[in-house]
Order: C-alpha cells, then structure tokens, then sequence
C-alpha cells in the first residue's frame, strides 16, 4: 500500500496537489504566445474581446463563462465606448483562457507525446514545520523524482475540460510508476516539465 497523504497539512506539511500543480505548468505553456496585457488594461481587453468574438466558439466561451450582455453592449465594449465592470472582466479574461486551452490543446498534446513522451521533476512537499517524529522519511536524494509520461491524453482531456478530479485520477495513475511509495509525491512543492 502506498503512503498515501491523508489530512495534508496536519502537522504543517506545505504543499499543492501535483495534479494541480502540473495543470498550471499546462497553463503557463498554453498561454505562451498568448495574450500578455493585463485584462485590465485596454490593449489586452480589445485583444480578448477580438479573439473571442472571433468564432462561434469564442462566443460560446463567453456564455460559459457567465457574460450575458446584449450584442449592443459587446460593441460598446469593442467600441471603446463602455467599459466592463469589474465582474465581466474576470469573467472575460476566463472565458479567453479555457477558449484559448481549447484551442491549443491539440497543439500541446502533440508536443507532450512527441518523442516518448515528456520528462517530469516533481519536488516532493515541505516538511521543514512538521514536527520530527512526524516526518515522512522522502528517499530519493534531494527529493525530488523523475517520471516520463508517455501518454498525456486523459491529463490534457481533463485539463481541458477543467475536471479537477478527472485531472487528479489521470496524474495519480502516471504517479504510480514510481513505485510504492508513489503516495509521497500526491502532494508536491512545484513540478516542472517542458515540451
């Protein structure tokens, strides 16, 4: 049985789910050559606005992601006669992200099974406030682990979709091949890859 983390942060482990920790690596990457403006500033809002009024698609974007405003006020918007409240705005920088996660999945998947898949490091959780008879003995040294993950399909689908538990259950099945004590890295300080 694998030493599973159970209550994290108990006795003052620190920490993320890898899960989500890998999940924001895909962030990072499906946002390079992205829009960089802040949402906040008129440059980066026309930007999103473009891009999402763009496609059918884009406006479906829009409507998961809770802006329902007549077609009106979206041209006052790109019009720059009308500025988005506070509200709209999040919910307008969110529907540019998972429009545009969409979008370059396919793109990002390739480049992640590409050659055999993609090499992982995961930093295992920060123990240095949990009390010593408490501590979880991390064997490797340094601590941190290496993993290649082959097939990134179920991983980017949950991503995707923005399925946190989806997400969770595919990682934690690449987490298993490192070995029984796979449990140790559930929870991680940072996880980097690259593709």
């Amino acid at each position: 049985m694998p030493e599973r983390t159970l209550n994290f942060g108990l006795y003052g482990a620190q920490g993320q789910k890898s899960a989500q920790l890998a999940a924001d690596v895909l962030d990072r990457l499906a946002l390079e050559g992205g829009i960089r403006s802040p949402v906040t500033s008129r440059r980066g809002l026309n930007a999103r606005l473009n891009y999402l009024t763009n496609s059918p698609a884009g406006y479906q974007a829009m409507s998961d992601a809770g802006i329902s405003v007549t077609r009106g006020t979206l041209r006052r918007w790109l019009q720059h006669k009308q500025t988005p409240s506070r509200h709209n705005l999040a919910r307008i920088d969110a529907a540019y992200r998972a429009y545009r996660r969409r979008n370059v999945s396919r793109h990002l998947l390739q480049r992640l099974n590409a050659r055999g898949g993609t090499r992982v490091e995961i930093q295992p959780l920060d123990q240095r406030a949990v009390p010593e008879p408490r501590r979880r003995t991390i064997t490797p040294v340094a601590g941190f682990r290496r993993l290649r993950i082959r097939v990134w399909d179920r991983i980017v689908d949950a991503w995707v979709a923005q399925d946190d538990e989806a997400l969770a259950d595919a990682w934690e099945d690449w987490l298993t091949d490192l070995g029984s004590q796979w449990g140790q890295y559930e929870y991680a300080t940072s996880v980097g890859f690259s593709a």
